[in-house]
C-alpha cells in the first residue's frame, strides 16, 4: 500500500516537473511590459528577460533608472517614464507600447510598481498615508492593466500582479497589507473573467519589504519627517530586514517562469519562508494565527 503510494507520488512529482520545464517557442518575438524598473525586482526582471532573448519594455519612475538600466542592457529594450499614480501618464504608456508592439499585441505585463511606507500603528497615520500607499499598489495596478488589456488580448498574453503573503496575514499598519489584499481580489476577478493567464507572484512579507524598498527606507524616512515614521517605526523596518531573503532572483525567476512557460502556475510563492512558514500559517484557526503574529510586536515600556 504504502509502497504504491510513493509510486503515485513519484509520477506525479515527475509530470508536473515535466510541465513546469516546458518553455514557450519564439520568445524573440514577444513583447513585456515591467513596471517599477528603476531598482529591485523590476529592474533585475527586466536584465533577466532581455536576457532570454525577450522585448523588453522597461517603465521606470525616473530618468536617471531608464539610463542606468539601458547602460546594462542590450539594443533591444526599450524604456518609458511612468508613474502609475497619473491616469495621463498611464494613458501615454499605453499609446507607446501599442505603436511598438502593432499588431502582435503585449504578451507579458508585470505589475511590478510598489511602495511599501509609510508604515506605522493605524492611529499614527492620516487618510492621506493611506491614500498614497493605495494609489500605488492598487489602483496603479488597476489603471494599468485596465490601459493594456486591449493589447494583451490581442497577443493571448498573460498578466503577472506582484502581490504578497501579506495579502493573506497582516502584519503592520497602515495601508500595505489591504493593498495587497486588493491585488489578490483584483487578480482573482480577471482571471473568473478572462482567458487568459493571470498569475501572482506571492512574495514573503520579508523579501517584499527589503528587497523592494529597504533601501530607500533611511530616505523616506526623512522625508515624510517623525510623525509618521520616526525612531519607533524602525522596529518595523529592523525586524522585516533582520528576517530578510536578500536573493531578488527568487522573485524574478517566478517572474520569468509565468511569462515563459507553456504552463505557468496560477500563483507563485517566491522562497521557503513564503511556502512553509507565511502561507502555513494564513491557513490555521484566527485565534492561533493572532497569537503568533502579535508574539513579535514590541510592548510599551513598563512604568518603573
Amino acid at each position: 500500500m504504502w509502497l504504491l503510494l510513493l509510486v503515485l507520488l513519484g509520477l506525479v512529482y515527475l509530470y508536473r516537473w515535466n510541465q513546469k520545464r516546458l518553455i514557450l517557442p519564439n520568445l524573440t518575438s514577444k513583447y513585456v511590459l515591467i513596471t517599477g524598473c528603476d531598482s529591485g525586482f523590476g529592474n533585475l526582471a527586466a536584465r533577466q528577460l532581455d536576457k532570454r532573448g525577450l522585448n523588453v519594455l522597461a517603465a521606470c519612475l525616473t530618468k536617471k533608472g531608464a539610463e542606468d538600466l539601458k547602460k546594462e542592457t542590450s539594443s533591444r529594450l526599450q524604456t518609458v517614464i511612468l508613474d502609475v499614480t497619473d491616469s495621463q501618464s498611464v494613458s501615454l504608456t499605453a499609446k507607446w507600447v501599442a505603436d511598438i508592439v502593432g499588431d502582435k499585441g503585449l504578451w507579458g505585463l508585470v505589475n511590478n510598481a510598489g511602495v511599501s511606507l509609510p508604515t506605522a500603528p493605524n492611529e499614527w497615520l492620516t487618510k492621506e498615508d493611506f491614500l498614497k500607499m493605495l494609489n500605488v499598489n492598487l489602483l496603479g495596478v488597476i489603471d494599468v492593466t485596465i490601459k493594456m488589456l486591449p493589447l494583451i488580448r490581442k497577443a493571448r498574453g498573460r498578466i503577472v500582479n506582484v502581490a504578497s503573503i501579506a495579502g493573506r496575514l497582516t502584519f503592520c499598519g497602515g495601508g500595505y497589507c489591504m493593498s495587497k489584499y486588493g491585488v489578490e481580489s483584483f487578480s482573482d476577478s480577471l482571471r473568473y473573467t478572462w482567458d487568459s493567464h493571470v498569475t501572482q507572484c506571492n512574495r514573503s512579507i520579508c523579501s517584499c519589504f527589503l528587497l523592494l524598498s529597504a533601501c530607500e527606507l533611511s530616505v523616506q524616512r526623512e522625508e515624510v519627517g517623525g510623525g509618521v515614521a520616526g525612531e519607533e517605526d524602525c522596529w518595523t523596518a529592523d525586524q522585516t530586514l533582520s528576517r530578510s531573503n536578500t536573493k531578488l532572483s527568487l522573485v524574478t525567476d517566478c517572474m520569468e517562469h509565468a511569462l515563459t512557460a507553456e504552463h505557468p502556475k496560477t500563483r507563485y510563492s517566491a522562497g521557503w519562508d513564503a511556502k512553509l512558514l507565511y502561507i502555513p500559517l494564513s491557513y490555521l484557526p484566527t485565534i492561533i494565527t493572532d497569537f503568533i503574529i502579535t508574539a513579535a510586536y514590541p510592548k510599551p515600556a513598563q512604568k518603573a
